[in-house]
Parts: C-alpha cells; structure tokens; sequence
C-alpha cells in the first residue's frame, strides 16, 4: 500500500531506525534526548513547526548531537481533514521556520496520524521523502499499560524498521517506563540506531 512511501529500510544490515513525532516539546525531547546520549544512539525527529518555534534552542539541540529533523506539518494537521492548499501552506510553513530558525532543510515528511490524501501525497513527493512506518510503539494511548507498550514494540521491532515514538505532553509520563527499555533491548541485541 502507498509503495511511493518509506514504511522500512531494506538491506540495512543490522541497523534499526528510531523516530520520534510531535516535539521539539521541554521535558520531553531533552529526556529523550539524554537516553539516547546514554547508549550512543541516533534517532529522525519528525517536529512540529509552531514547537520549532516555541522552543528554538531544543531544536537546535536535536541537531547539536547529531539527530535528524523531519517536517510533521506546522499544526499537526489531519490531512484528511484538512482541504488541500491549506494542508500544502502549514507543510511549507514547517519547512519555513526550520530554515529559518535553524538553517536546515529537511527532505523528510512524515503526515500526523498517518494520514494524507493521495493528492496530498503526489505534492509532497515532488521535493520530499513521506516517511511511514513498520513499528508504532502506542506510547500516546492513555489505555495502554507501559508494560505492554514495552512488550508490543520489542516484539515488532525488526532490523530495518521505521520504529514510532513520541517526544509530546501525553508521553512525557509513559516515556521513562518505556523508552530506556526499548532501546536496551536494541542495544542487548547489538543492533544499531541509523538516521533515515
């Protein structure tokens, strides 16, 4: 489905690759960031723009150790409720403070929720990459348990997966519970972490 789109990585030897949406957001992203530090490993944050904005200096900082940035829209916008040009303008907006802000352009977009309108996605592929996924972690479900969100994302997790986490105010609780765990497990496994 949607094979224009990047869901994995094949033939990626032994590497795993982390992702992280909806941030830069303080407490959130510095934690996220201080955990990857930790074991040396490297994720693609896929950030909101208006967060770029609010917190420029955290950013800034996903990038100062090495991370990726992608574009997740400027609101976190639901493409498929959102009318084409103003879908298209708050994609170009993120684009815009990024380099503004930070002086970098980004090639990656990942669409919140997951959703877009085959439209939608024919534009954005004409200058960037749309980046899925093959692991969703579940870490913002208010219902699910930290031990089954651990549980559930080490069992699809494979080398060569797109694995989805996210740095946002609904995980910053889930996140210590969950997160050093997983990437433990990574490492336990002696797979690495690789930048999309």
């Amino acid at each position: 489905m949607y094979p224009a789109r990047i869901w994995a990585k094949e033939d990626s030897g032994d590497v795993v690759y982390l992702t992280f949406d909806d941030g830069p957001v303080p407490g959130v992203t510095d934690y996220v960031l201080e955990e990857l530090a930790k074991r040396d490993q490297k994720a693609t944050f896929f950030v909101v723009g208006d967060n770029v904005r609010k917190n420029p200096s955290l950013a800034r900082e996903i990038l100062d150790q090495g991370h990726k940035l992608g574009n997740h829209t400027f609101n976190h916008l639901n493409g498929w409720k959102t009318e084409q040009g103003k879908y298209l303008e708050n994609i170009a907006r993120c684009d815009r403070i990024i380099e503004d802000l930070l002086g970098i352009r980004t090639q990656l977009f990942r669409p919140p929720y997951g959703m877009m309108r085959s439209a939608q996605a024919a534009e954005v592929l004409s200058s960037q990459q749309i980046v899925m996924w093959s692991m969703l972690s579940g870490d913002y479900d208010q219902n699910l348990k930290p031990e089954l969100v651990v549980k559930k994302s080490i069992q699809h997790t494979r080398i060569g997966c797109i694995a989805v986490f996210h740095d946002q105010q609904k995980t910053k609780n889930v996140l210590p519970k969950v997160l050093p765990r997983y990437l433990d497990y990574i490492r336990e496994k002696k797979w690495k972490t690789g930048l999309l």
